[in-house]
C-alpha cells in the first residue's frame, strides 16, 4: 500500500468555465460548452424518465436477503462530469435533472427546490475528499481505489437525503420508506463504484494530459490544507452517523405497522445488510485513519525537507558573494581566522594570496559595468579551477579576491599565484559582442608564528600586492 501512496499525484485542479471563456479558444469552448449542455439536457430527459419507467426502489433477491436498487442514470454522468472537470460541471446538470423530474413528478416547487440539492451535495463530498488529499483519479492502485470507494459511499449517503423529502411529499406509507431509502443510497453507490469509477479510470489519463497542457484554462486549488482535511473527516463522521440513524428509524416503523412474523423478516434482513454496511465502514474508516497517518507524515516530511533547504539558502545566501559564487568578505575573515589559528597550532605553514583585476575601472568606461561583472565571475571561475580542494577562495572587495592555501609555503604559493596570473591572462573574457583579455597583480604571504592575528598577516599580503601594482601590475610579489 505504501508503493501506491508514494506515487506522485498530481494537486486537485479543476477546468474554470471563467477561464475557459474568457482564454480558451473558439474550437474549446465549443466542444466542451456544446458538449456540456447537451449532456445537461440528455441528464434532464433520462431524470424524467426514471420517475415514467419506475426505476426507484427495484427489489432484488440477493442470498436469501431481499435488497432495494434505484437506478438513476444522471448520477453517473453527473459524477464524471465532477470528478474530472469540476463541481460546478456536475452540479448544475444534476440539480436540473433532480429539479425537473421532482416537478413532472408533482412535487411542490419549494420542496422541488431543496430536494434538487441531494446530489450536488454528495458530489460536493467527493471534491472535499480530492481536495484534502491528494489522490491520483485514475483508480490504479489499491489506496485510490479504496479512497475512492469510501468517499463514493458517503457521498452516496448524502445524496440519499432526498428520498426523504421524495417519501413525505408523495406521502407514502411508513413501510415503504425502507425500500426506497435503501434503493436510492445503495443503488447510486453500486453505479459509483461499478459504472462511474471503470468510466473515469479509462477517460482520466486524457483528461490529466489535457488539463496540464492548458494550465491557463485551470483553476487550482490548494490540496493538504488543514481546512478540507477536517471538512473531509466532519463529512465522513456525519455520513456515517446519518446512515445508521435514518436506517435504525425506518426499520423500527415497519416493524410498528407490519405483522410479527413479516417483520421479523423485516428485522432479520435489515440487521444483516446494517451490520455488513457497518462492516464495509469499519474498514474503509481504518483505511482512511491510515491514510490521512501517511499523508501528514508525508506532509511533515515535506515541510521538514523544505526547512532544510531554506536553511542551507539562506546559509548560502550568508556567506556566498551573489556574483562569483565564492565566499563573501565575512565568511572570509571567519575561515581566515580559523586557518590562522590551525597554522600556529599546527605549525603546518599557510599562505595568503591577495589580488585584484589591473585597470579594472577602464574595463567598466570601456565595456560597460556588466561587461566587467563578466570578467569577476570569469576570475572566480578560473580561481576555482586551479585550486585544491583544501584551499577556499572569497571576493574580498570590488575586484579584490583572496586565496588561502593551507600547508603551503612560500615557493609553493608563489608558483600558484604565477600560473593563475598567466591562466588569467590567457583565458579571454565573453560578453555580448565584447571580448577581452584581464591581467592581474598578486601579493603573496605566508603565515608567521611571531604575529599576534591574522589581521598582520593579511597586511603583510596586502602591501606585497600594493608593491607589485607600483611595480608595473600582471606579476606577483612576495610579502617582505
Amino acid at each position: 500500500m505504501l508503493s501506491d501512496i508514494k506515487v506522485e499525484a498530481p494537486p486537485y485542479r479543476e477546468l474554470s468555465p471563467w477561464r475557459l471563456w474568457r482564454d480558451g479558444s473558439r474550437q474549446q469552448k465549443a466542444c466542451l460548452f456544446g458538449g456540456w449542455l447537451a449532456l445537461l439536457v440528455l441528464c434532464i430527459a433520462l431524470g424524467v424518465g426514471m420517475v415514467v419507467w419506475r426505476w426507484s426502489g427495484i427489489p432484488l433477491e440477493f442470498g436469501g436477503v431481499t435488497i432495494y436498487l434505484t437506478v438513476y442514470p444522471p448520477l453517473l454522468i453527473c459524477m464524471l462530469l465532477t470528478l474530472t472537470l469540476g463541481w460546478w460541471w456536475g452540479a448544475i446538470p444534476a440539480y436540473c435533472a433532480t429539479f425537473s423530474l421532482a416537478i413532472y413528478a408533482g412535487m411542490p416547487v419549494p420542496w422541488a427546490m431543496l430536494f434538487a440539492f441531494s446530489n450536488p451535495l454528495g458530489f460536493a463530498i467527493m471534491v472535499i475528499g480530492y481536495q484534502a488529499i491528494a489522490m491520483r483519479r485514475d483508480l490504479r492502485g489499491l489506496n485510490p481505489l479504496l479512497f475512492y470507494v469510501q468517499l463514493a459511499f458517503i457521498a452516496s449517503v448524502f445524496g440519499s437525503s432526498g428520498a426523504l423529502i421524495w417519501s413525505y411529499t408523495n406521502h407514502y406509507e411508513p413501510a415503504a420508506l425502507l425500500p426506497i431509502w435503501q434503493g436510492w443510497w445503495l443503488g447510486a453507490f453500486l453505479q459509483s463504484v461499478l459504472i462511474a469509477g471503470p468510466a473515469m479510470a479509462l477517460v482520466w489519463p486524457w483528461v490529466d494530459r489535457w488539463m496540464a497542457a492548458h494550465p491557463q484554462l485551470m483553476r487550482d486549488t490548494f490540496t493538504s490544507s488543514r481546512q478540507s482535511i477536517l471538512g473531509l473527516l466532519a463529512s465522513v463522521t456525519l455520513g456515517v452517523l446519518i446512515y445508521g440513524f435514518v436506517t435504525i428509524q425506518l426499520a423500527e416503523r415497519q416493524i410498528d405497522l407490519a405483522s410479527l412474523v413479516h417483520a421479523l423478516g423485516v428485522l432479520r434482513q435489515t440487521m444483516w445488510i446494517f451490520y455488513w454496511v457497518f462492516a464495509v465502514i469499519v474498514v474503509f474508516m481504518a483505511f482512511f485513519g491510515y491514510e490521512l497517518f501517511v499523508h501528514w507524515q508525508q506532509s511533515q516530511d515535506r515541510l521538514l525537507a523544505e526547512l532544510h533547504r531554506a536553511n542551507d539558502d539562506l546559509q548560502k545566501l550568508a556567506t556566498t558573494d551573489a556574483l562569483t559564487g565564492l565566499l563573501n568578505r565575512r565568511a572570509a575573515d571567519r575561515r581566515l581566522s580559523a586557518e590562522w589559528q590551525r597554522a600556529r597550532r599546527l605549525r603546518h605553514g599557510a599562505a595568503m594570496v591577495l589580488l585584484d583585476i589591473d585597470h579594472f575601472k577602464e574595463i567598466n568606461d570601456r565595456y560597460g559595468h556588466p561587461a566587467g561583472d563578466a570578467a569577476l565571475r570569469q576570475l572566480a571561475c578560473v580561481i576555482q579551477s586551479v585550486m585544491r580542494e583544501m584551499d577556499f577562495a572569497a571576493r574580498y572587495g570590488g575586484e579584490e579576491f583572496l586565496i588561502v592555501l593551507p600547508e603551503t609555503g612560500e615557493l609553493g604559493a608563489h608558483a600558484f599565484a604565477e600560473r593563475l596570473r598567466e591562466e588569467v591572462a590567457a583565458s579571454p573574457v565573453q560578453h555580448e559582442d565584447a571580448r577581452f583579455h584581464m591581467h592581474i597583480s598578486l601579493g603573496v604571504a605566508v603565515a608567521l608564528d611571531e604575529e599576534a592575528n591574522y589581521e598582520r598577516w593579511f597586511t603583510r599580503a596586502d602591501r606585497a600586492l600594493y608593491r607589485a601594482k607600483q611595480g608595473g601590475r600582471n606579476r606577483t610579489e612576495l610579502a617582505a
